[in-house]
């Protein structure tokens, strides 16, 4: 608050010093020494009321461009009012003032190239292959939210609150949904004064019930006056430049803290570019601002998805500059718009670290091929750009969802939350799909690079299972470039199955180990000759599944193998 008074104070004074006339010298007339005392006193306490009640309404920075705008409105006026030397000097600001104002609007025209360059990512073909044998976050938030808000019913005081915004989060090495309880109105904020907590829920088990958590909070961005949150970020921080909405994070204790990402421009008054987060305790206010690298281990999102999504628009629309972004476009792609959050959704690696993931289509009209995807580091900001298999077309998020929506037309439902993994070394989108009412009803997979292969279960491990048993069936890469895994094991054939699928022989059996296996005569061009009663080794991929994957097999007696 002290800051804010002092910055709202030095651009009174300034206002002040080009409003009056100092020389005495107005188009009335000339005044007197108490005239001047006057209007020197009038002015300063005008200015500062307004200026300061400016900043406090409208949470605007202090940061120095910001007189690109005041400036000719103090130099017009003082311009008009004072007389001769003055009045020149001042009209002279006046025009300089014009010329500084022009090119603070016009920075997005000439700081394309900047804003490219702030964006640029490390560029590679693909993903790391996923584990199969865990369990992606693949709950969607609106499903999260519906059942947060069916649980309600354990807020004290009910009536005084709503529900706020979720956020994915790791806590205790485990996936969570956050979502704070905020005032639903100003009335209950003055009766309520604080909220009572926040509610957490499983990102990765669909089944797992919302727990409502107590915890105090007095500065939330439902509040009012001095207690919003993001006025008490602005009076703590009056230069800083924030960009995104304030996010809830819990620590590994279940202490709730605000963050916000602040940054600086590009250029001018325009862009930005993510430095470091203002950190606030809910219950008192304490508040710390911390740069990147001093964020604490339990943050995971310091960089606002926000300004994540506008880096993505940089590096996409940029590439060669401002006009070709609106006229040629020559290599010119556009970031997805299916994210959860801003337009990008969070990830997480199998180290826990959090990413947020984009899709990069064509700017052309009906076009449904995926450029590219995007994954950036939720807390240093740095991204990472997958050109995918170049020798490969691979289906956008928008191309996944409407394959979706065409398999159950019928019962009009919907995906939500695409996300693209490296399931069995297939580029493979995931999917949850919700009915109408937002309640979850399966989990889809379709292969990015061949979108007739598609398969679902109720959970994620069901539909990795039947889209393993489809990647076969379809001559899939079902390869060694999986995360699971792999062990080598002898046996008698007991049962096999062999089923015509295409141009290929998809061959399941039974050894006298116990063991179910599954190859693709793609992969395999020998195992067709399988019959029961051959000696095996196999080797395979420890997935859990029923039918395991074959990575490679070798039958006694036959010739010609390697």
């Amino acid at each position: 608050m002290t800051e804010s008074l002092i910055m709202a104070l030095i651009a009174a004074v300034i206002a002040t010093i080009f409003i009056v006339p100092l020389s005495k010298k107005t188009s009335d007339g000339e005044m007197t020494n108490q005239q001047l005392i006057k209007s020197v006193i009038f002015v300063l306490a005008a200015g500062f009321i307004l200026i300061f009640a400016m900043i406090y309404i409208t949470k605007v920075d202090l940061h120095w461009t910001v007189l690109a705008f005041a400036l000719p409105v103090f130099a017009l006026l003082g311009t008009l009012i004072s007389k001769g030397v003055e009045q020149t000097f001042k009209g002279f600001v006046l025009l300089a003032s014009l010329l500084f104002l022009a090119y603070m609007i016009s920075a997005p025209l000439f700081n394309a190239d900047e804003k490219y360059e702030s964006a640029k990512m490390e560029e590679k073909v693909e993903i790391e292959p996923f584990d199969e044998t865990k369990t992606p976050a693949s709950v969607p938030p609106r499903f999260a939210e519906n059942k947060m808000k069916k649980a309600f019913g354990q807020v004290p005081n009910t009536s005084y609150y709503e529900l706020g915004n979720l956020q994915i989060q790791k806590v205790n090495n485990e996936y969570v949904y956050i979502a704070p309880v905020e005032f639903s109105g100003f009335f209950k904020w003055f009766n309520g004064k604080t909220t009572p907590g926040y509610f957490t829920m499983s990102a990765t088990d669909s089944t797992d019930n919302p727990k409502f958590v107590k915890s105090e909070m007095a500065y939330v961005p439902s509040a009012f006056l001095n207690e919003n949150l993001e006025r008490h970020m602005r009076l703590q921080n009056p230069t800083l430049i924030f960009y995104g909405e304030p996010q809830l994070e819990i620590d590994e204790d279940g202490k709730p803290y605000y963050i916000r990402s602040y940054g600086k421009f590009i250029s001018a008054r325009n862009g930005f570019d993510a430095k470091g987060i203002v950190m606030v305790d809910p219950e008192n206010g304490n508040t710390d601002v911390l740069t990147l690298d001093e964020v604490p281990a339990f943050i995971d999102g310091a960089v606002s998805p926000e300004s994540v999504s506008l880096q993505n628009s940089y590096f996409g629309k940029y590439v060669h500059g401002f006009w070709n972004s609106v006229f040629g476009k020559k290599d010119v792609k556009l970031p997805s718009d299916e994210g959860t959050e801003a337009n990008v959704s969070p990830v997480f690696n199998e180290n826990g670290e959090m990413y947020y993931f984009t899709d990069f289509t064509s700017p052309k009209e009906g076009v449904d091929s995926m450029l590219g995807y995007s994954l950036t580091n939720a807390r240093s900001g740095e991204a990472t750009y997958y050109t995918g298999n170049l020798e490969e077309s691979y289906m956008d998020s928008q191309g996944a969802l409407a394959i979706i929506e065409k398999k159950f037309i019928e019962k009009e439902w919907q995906g939500e939350m695409p996300i693209l993994y490296n399931f069995y070394g297939e580029a493979s989108w995931l999917a949850p799909v919700l009915d109408s009412n937002g309640f979850l009803q399966n989990y889809f997979i379709v292969s990015a690079a061949n979108p007739e292969i598609s398969a679902f279960g109720t959970t994620p491990n069901e539909a990795l299972k039947q889209y393993n048993t489809a990647l076969n069936r379809g001559g899939g890469t079902v390869d060694g470039t999986s995360r699971a895994e792999i062990a080598t094991v002898s046996g008698d054939v007991v049962r096999v199955y062999k089923e015509r699928v295409g141009d290929n022989t998809v061959v399941s059996f039974l050894l006298n180990t116990g063991q179910n296996f599954t190859v693709s005569s793609q992969n395999a061009p020998l195992a067709i000759y399988l019959q029961e009663g051959d000696r095996v080794a196999v080797t395979y991929f420890v997935t859990g599944e029923l039918f395991l994957p074959v990575k490679e097999i070798a039958i006694e007696g036959i010739a010609g193998q390697e």
